[in-house]
């Protein structure tokens, strides 16, 4: 097939979160299955090798009678054997960042996306790359399946040509004031109340919804909650009127950076049949914490500080919890206010708890390597990749069962022979404290047995060649719809 990836961000050129590792991932995972893959996205500043980029041409956007008409650029990169298309207008992608600046995002952001959505359509067209399938992610990219049903309809260069739109992330939708389209007539004046909320906004993300041929969140039961009124982040009965067509596909992890076999950033590296390097690795996570160099169980977590990451259950519990002989070190930036209250637990429990207020890539290799349990108590997690980081590392998981962490991790109680971690459900305090204290009793009630769940989850594997099959026939039967 041929396969345009369009997506706002791409890991190894520029990135912000998971989004960015699945734009990469997936492509170069289809392109090893034989299919002819190429990506487009916004050509911002600090993309990764500007210089290197090879110019294409030139290409002006028409738009609504009264507005000036928009002129930019295309550009070509290489990833890994896989086209990069990059959209030039300096206007709207030359900023210090992709979505916003000190926490507040760029207010003209529908109208930047807006006029992507139309030119990566257009760009296409214009460099002569016909595709079978548009893939389009999150609400950025969620207005392209309207604009082939309305600006292309009738065009016989993408006559063929079906959409899919994966939803990473459905809280976040896009909702602008109709003012930011002004680039694109065919949503100015619209009325569909399937895609407008209220009638000064419009809901990109409803838009992508409507009019995709198919739609695939980042996991099955997330795919599910999605149709649920608590799970649809406002948007379940969009997603249940498309529920014949929505899927869900679990993320595939890139084991090539997270193996403990392998990893350059943690001190000792060590395997499934040699365990012992990971008590070495403990040790100096406990020192870079600030920590005893004890034998007591160490409870890590890498995460934005945000209440969807499960903090509003963790923190009114976690002094209960730092009772016992443990371990809590906590490394994440984010919400200010959650910061501080760390500060003030930490200023209490110095001692059995640590906070390292950062953004690091090799402290959370050591987090990940030098912890016995990982905590991901999410309110929601699309998918989740850290837990899969933790299994790896034989570090087991406790999380909530939602979404991909529900799809990944096996509660030891539910299934003791297939256990990888703990589970819990109710997104309550208590329900969390009752399974961190689950956790501490099976690792000081029989070691032996915790190594066994440790060498079970050390070989579970998510890969991407899994999930390519699953969107391979997602694909097929988006090209058979009529």
């Amino acid at each position: 097939m041929k396969i345009l990836f369009i997506a706002s961000e791409v890991d190894g050129l520029v990135k912000t979160g998971g989004l960015a590792d699945v734009a990469r991932a997936l492509p170069l995972a289809l392109k090893r299955h034989g299919h002819d893959v190429r990506i487009i996205m916004p050509f911002y500043l600090s993309v990764k090798g500007r210089e290197t980029a090879r110019h294409l041409g030139g290409f002006t956007l028409p738009t609504r009678e009264g507005h000036t008409d928009i002129p930019y650029q295309t550009h070509e990169m290489d990833l890994e054997g896989v086209p990069v298309y990059l959209i030039d207008f300096p206007n709207y992608f030359e900023r210090p960042s992709l979505y916003a600046e000190n926490n507040n995002a760029y207010l003209d952001n529908g109208e930047r996306f807006a006029f992507f959505c139309a030119a990566s359509l257009q760009a296409t067209q214009q460099l002569g790359f016909q595709p079978d399938i548009i893939h389009c992610n999150d609400w950025h990219t969620a207005l392209v399946p309207m604009l082939l049903r309305t600006r292309y309809a009738n065009d016989p260069f993408f006559a063929a040509s079906r959409s899919v739109l994966t939803v990473h992330n459905g809280a976040f939708q896009g909702v602008f004031e109709r003012g930011q389209l002004w680039a694109l007539p065919e949503l100015t004046d619209i009325q569909d109340e399937a895609i407008t909320q209220g009638h000064a906004y419009v809901n990109y993300l409803k838009c992508g919804v409507r009019y995709a041929d198919k739609i695939n969140a980042v996991s099955p039961s997330y795919a599910h909650e999605l149709t649920t009124y608590l799970g649809g982040h406002g948007m379940a009965k969009s997603f249940q009127e498309r529920s014949a067509d929505l899927s869900g596909i679990i993320n595939g992890c890139d084991y090539g950076d997270w193996d403990p076999a392998t990893d350059p950033l943690i001190p000792v590296n060590y395997s499934l049949t040699k365990l012992a390097g990971k008590r070495a690795c403990k040790q100096a996570l406990q020192q870079r914490a600030g920590l005893a160099q004890n034998d007591w169980p160490v409870f890590g977590m890498v995460c934005r500080l945000t209440e969807q990451k499960g903090l509003h259950l963790l923190l009114p519990i976690l002094a209960q919890f730092l009772y016992h002989k443990v371990q809590v070190i906590i490394v994440g930036t984010g919400d200010p206010s959650l910061a501080d209250r760390l500060r003030s637990l930490v200023a209490e429990h110095g001692d059995k708890l640590a906070f390292l207020n950062e953004h690091d890539n090799a402290l959370a290799h050591l987090v990940e390597a030098g912890s016995d349990f990982f905590l991901m108590p999410s309110l929601f997690e699309p998918c989740g990749l850290n837990q899969m980081y933790s299994l790896a590392y034989g570090t087991l998981p406790i999380v909530r069962a939602v979404g991909g962490l529900k799809d990944t991790v096996v509660d030891y109680d539910a299934n003791r022979q297939h256990a990888t971690g703990f589970n819990f459900h109710e997104p309550d305090a208590l329900a969390l404290l009752n399974t961190l204290r689950r956790a501490l009793l099976f690792y000081l009630q029989d070691q032996e047995e915790y190594v066994r769940v440790q060498r079970t989850a050390m070989q579970t594997r998510y890969l991407w060649s899994d999930s390519v099959n699953q969107y391979e026939s997602m694909y097929q039967a988006a090209l058979n719809r009529s």
